[in-house]
Parts: C-alpha cells; structure tokens; sequence
C-alpha cells in the first residue's frame, strides 16, 4: 500500500455567507496553505480535520492502492487529485499525491 502527501493549496472564507447564514462558532478550520500531512496507507494523518478526512478519503484510499487516473486524465499527473472539503463557509482543496 502506497503513502499519500496531502498539502493544502488554497483555503477560501465567505464572509458574507458565515455573517448571513452561519451560527456563530468558536473553532472552525485550523487549515494553512502549505501545510502538508502524510498518510500511512489510507489512513487519517493525526492532526488532520474529521470533516475533510471525510471527503477525502475515497480518493486516498484509492490511490494508496495503486489507483491512477481518477475520472479519466482529469489531473496532469495520474496518481494525484485534487480535492476539496464540503464546507460551504470556509472550503479547502487539497493536492493529493502518490509517494513512491
């Protein structure tokens, strides 16, 4: 089973949508870009958020076992992807990639 860098590439904030429809809350997303965490296999890196392990975990798992080509050639490298978490208010993408 293959390990997977994942770092983090951008991480938006919508304002006008938190101040709008978003209860207040204390601790939201402690991302930074250029943060990197590494798996061992397909699973969860300590530290790494429980929301986005959630959207991301299909693609990582299926990369750690030798999948390529995800949505046929939908990323210039075949053993990457690039995902993003589901949050609406605060959504971070994050570069998946193989390590050999």
């Amino acid at each position: 089973m293959k390990n997977i860098r994942i770092t983090v590439m951008r991480v938006a904030c919508y304002e006008d949508l938190i101040n709008k429809y978003e209860n207040p809350i204390e601790h939201a997303c402690d991302m930074k870009v250029g943060q990197v965490f590494t798996t061992k296999g397909w699973e969860r890196p300590e530290g790494f958020c429980d929301s986005a392990w959630d959207n991301i975990s299909p693609f990582v798992m299926t990369l750690s076992h030798g999948g390529e080509n995800l949505y046929d050639g939908w990323m210039k490298n075949s053993r990457s992807a690039m995902i993003s978490c589901n949050d609406g208010f605060r959504p971070v993408s994050f570069l998946l990639e193989v390590i050999d």
